[in-house]
């Protein structure tokens, strides 16, 4: 990820003269989106605090990539991101830059190439005083609503997420700095520190770490694909006692080698009439999976269907969720 400075990326060049503000040398941030983390939104990407060639987040855990500056708050799909979600201002500050003129599409659909020096997408710069500053990238084309040298309050709206600059799933990168330094908001270290620090936060209130969660599930009439399903593709409501086939499918994020995926799918006499278990050989970020099975000859029963998925991990349950749609 790249980082602003006077208008444009300038990689390890980014460079910023701190206004006056009279801010507190070590500001509190509130959450800079308007959701529920671990409801319907959730932290993808944390600071990569390893040194290495590898990658740690601040726990020592995998939810991070290697050379990652911020936190990424990710929205479930698509289809929260066409809704609407705002990105709030994490602290009072003055705005520095913005930019507003980047199309929302995938980088997987307009290759790197063609955000080269603007990876961040649209976004809006703030500096906080005292060398803080914070960026917020990949929001939403036209949504922007604020303007350089603009005084903001925590919760002040600045704009909406969205998928614009170098990225392949809706999400806000949150970025803090200091003294022109990437510090990782959960410990106030700086980045590449080391992981599992006993600094102290500088979130306003105490954010969770949420190392797997359920990011979707749902049903479809056949073999569902990841993207469609996160477009809002598939209506269960659609789904009939002659439907060619009935599947369950999941959207999980944060897997890690050795835990175990089970799916299955149960008919209204609690017959099991699909099922996979899936053991793990290696972290995932995200992994999407389905299972189902063709209507039989005499077609479905009326009744309740039932999708259960768990994730175990050692002898935990990390994720456990249990759906169910009727069949007239």
């Amino acid at each position: 990820m790249k980082l602003w400075a006077t208008g444009v990326f300038l990689g390890s060049a980014f460079a910023l003269i701190a206004l006056a503000s009279g801010a507190s040398a070590d500001p509190q941030f509130s959450l800079p989106l308007a959701c529920t983390l671990g409801k319907d939104c959730f932290v993808q990407n944390y600071v990569d605090t390893d040194m290495s060639a590898s990658a740690k987040d601040f726990t020592c855990g995998s939810l991070t990539y290697d050379g990652h500056k911020g936190t990424d708050i990710r929205l479930p799909n698509y289809v929260a991101m066409d809704r609407g979600v705002d990105v709030l201002a994490a602290a009072p500050g003055t705005v520095l830059r913005i930019r507003d003129s980047m199309a929302d599409i995938s980088v997987r659909e307009i290759g790197a190439a063609a955000v080269k020096d603007h990876e961040a997408g649209n976004g809006v710069l703030i500096d906080h005083g005292d060398g803080w500053v914070t960026q917020y990238g990949h929001m939403k084309r036209g949504s922007i609503a604020v303007k350089p040298g603009q005084k903001v309050q925590a919760g002040d709206r600045l704009g909406q997420v969205g998928l614009s600059g170098n990225t392949e799933f809706p999400h806000l990168h949150f970025e803090v700095r200091h003294n022109d330094k990437p510090v990782d908001p959960f410990t106030d270290e700086p980045m590449e520190s080391g992981c599992g620090l006993k600094g102290h936060s500088l979130w306003e209130a105490a954010l969770a770490y949420i190392p797997t969660g359920l990011l979707g599930d749902g049903f479809a009439l056949g073999p569902a694909k990841d993207e469609a399903a996160r477009h809002g593709a598939y209506d269960a409501t659609a789904l009939t006692i002659q439907s060619p086939a009935l599947v369950f499918w999941i959207d999980v994020f944060g897997l890690q080698a050795g835990d175990h995926l089970t799916l299955r799918l149960t008919g209204p006499d609690g017959a099991i009439l699909a099922a996979d278990d899936v053991p793990l050989d290696r972290s995932k970020a995200q992994y999407f999976a389905f299972t189902g099975s063709k209507r039989p000859g005499s077609g479905w029963k009326s009744g309740a269907y039932t999708g259960k998925v768990q994730v175990v991990r050692g002898d935990q349950i990390v994720v456990e969720r249990v759906n169910q749609i009727t069949l007239p």
